[in-house]
């Protein structure tokens, strides 16, 4: 049947040709763009600028390089002591204890997290240069991890502050100001500690939402750039 006024039956909308197809791309005030995912509850922790106005992308680069050379540091120490095991090699008379500082075994293990950290690093450092939020994710995990083990410390050293006085006591008799630590008051010593602790936690903190904005960041980038086809009657697939 005809509508009222013998006019046909609307027309359908032209096609649109290939280049129209491959034009049109996903706005990021469109549903699904970067918009919708800063709008989360998250969003107000998110932010494009991390330490000395820098870019989170250019400080989370430089993050994973300083972490880089740290662990390869230590990597370096540690092949060395491995080569000259006397070098580094500590006896229980020096330690006043009834253990070795570093047997073969340790080493090995240490080692072997030093080669793990180097490669999490570098994977941070390439996924934020080259904008895969993928390669970030074992860089944050290992972020995320530090801080609760700090966390861990704060709470053990608040809860048992007594624990201080043993390990300043299961040290060797020529650690440096041994006998200087010791005469500090220990409720002193415990809030010295605690602040110490917490400005720590607090700078990891801060890293942890510079490195989990740049992953935000380079997400929100590469979904904006998804293509959106569109078919003859203009639904989005």
């Amino acid at each position: 049947s005809r509508p009222p006024g013998g006019a046909g039956p609307a027309p359908p909308p032209p096609p649109r040709s290939g280049a129209e197809l491959r034009g049109a791309r996903r706005s990021p005030e469109e549903p699904g763009g970067a918009a919708e995912m800063l709008s989360s509850p998250w969003a107000r922790f998110y932010s494009n600028s991390c330490c000395l106005c820098c870019h989170v992308r250019t400080g989370t680069i430089i993050l994973g390089v300083w972490y880089l050379i740290i662990n390869s540091v230590v990597l370096l120490i540690l092949l060395s002591a491995l080569t000259d095991p006397d070098q580094y090699h500590l006896t229980s008379a020096e330690l006043g204890g009834e253990f070795e500082f570093m047997d073969d075994a340790n080493m090995c293990i240490a080692t072997a997290i030093s080669l793990l950290m180097i490669l999490i690093c570098a994977m941070a450092t390439y996924g934020a240069y080259k904008q895969h939020a993928a390669w970030i994710i074992p860089f944050f995990c290992y972020q995320i991890f530090d801080f609760a083990l700090n966390t861990l410390v704060a709470i053990s050293v608040l809860v048992y502050p007594s624990t201080i006085q043993d390990y300043l006591r299961q040290l060797p008799s020529n650690f440096p100001y041994k006998e200087e630590i010791m005469s500090v008051n220990p409720t002193c010593l415990v809030v010295i500690i605690l602040l110490f602790i917490s400005i720590i936690l607090a700078f990891k903190g801060y890293l942890i939402s510079c490195v989990w904005n740049c992953y935000r960041y380079i997400n929100s980038r590469n979904n904006s750039d998804v293509l959106v086809y569109i078919t003859t009657n203009d639904t989005a697939v």
